[in-house]
């Protein structure tokens, strides 16, 4: 079966690309930060046209379809640190925003053990016009806020944020957050570090992912490739479903990331 379309291009950006649809979502812009925080499965909205893509909408409300509680704590966070969010609204099942767009998880055919009607049989056209209605614009923002900072000779260190579900294919997860990283030699040793100084807290060492060119975008293109500092964080979802979980675990990261900038300045790696 072949899968809905997202209409003709010039119809569907002025459908898709209205002040409440657009697929970028920016929180403080003019923040003063070192950091820049990315979010690539913060929101789950799906176009109207792809009709739910065919899941239930129980599905949709998954952590297959997004991150859940990562928006709450990528705003507070970027509000405590004056750090800019550049942060990404539609659903992952539609396409994923950290995944390489020619990998076969960039528009998955089945999200753990539920099956997604609506990716089956996509032409290369109807894959393309996901990309370029929403992969596309979201990572030409991040660029462009990296040149911008750079051209002002503005340090940038570069933190993606995701949550992860607390079971996975019937695998339970013992962390409550980890680092996500590669090549980078800076910035996640110091988040282990801080993180860990918290004993009660189970902290995972490239766990319950780590960063690989094949499989991941943000952190090996807007990081790496840019030689920035750079590193992914994951935090377990059932601690940051409601607000006062949020709340607590923005307040942690902010502290924790307080302190690596002062260190990170002291070591003369950021001006």
């Amino acid at each position: 079966m072949s899968a809905p379309m997202i209409q003709d291009n010039a119809r569907a950006s002025d459908l898709r690309f209205g002040t409440a649809d657009v697929p970028v979502i920016e929180r403080n812009v003019a923040g003063r930060s070192p950091l820049l925080l990315t979010c690539d499965h913060y929101g789950r909205a799906i176009p109207p046209q792809l009709d739910n893509l065919g899941v239930a909408p129980s599905e949709l409300e998954r952590h297959i379809a997004w991150d859940i509680g990562i928006a709450g704590v990528a705003e507070r966070l970027a509000a405590a640190l004056d750090a800019h969010l550049i942060a990404q609204r539609y659903s992952r099942l539609v396409i994923d925003c950290n995944r390489p767009p020619r990998s076969a998880s960039s528009i998955p055919l089945v999200s753990e053990s539920t099956f997604i009607p609506g990716n089956q049989g996509l032409t290369q056209d109807q894959a393309a016009e996901r990309r370029q209605l929403i992969f596309d614009p979201y990572h030409r923002r991040i660029n462009q806020a990296i040149d911008a900072r750079l051209a002002a000779g503005r340090a940038t260190v570069l933190v993606s944020l995701h949550s992860f579900t607390p079971s996975y294919a019937g695998v339970a997860r013992p962390w409550h957050i980890g680092t996500l990283y590669n090549r980078d030699t800076v910035l996640p040793p110091l988040l282990l570090k801080a993180l860990r100084e918290e004993a009660e807290l189970v902290v995972g060492d490239n766990e319950p992912y780590g960063v690989d060119d094949a499989t991941d975008y943000t952190i090996p293109v807007h990081g790496e490739q840019r030689g920035l500092i750079n590193s992914g964080i994951e935090i377990r979802q059932d601690l940051i479903e409601s607000e006062a979980g949020q709340a607590q675990w923005a307040e942690r990261l902010a502290r924790a990331l307080s302190e690596i900038e002062a260190t990170l300045h002291g070591r003369g790696l950021i001006g």
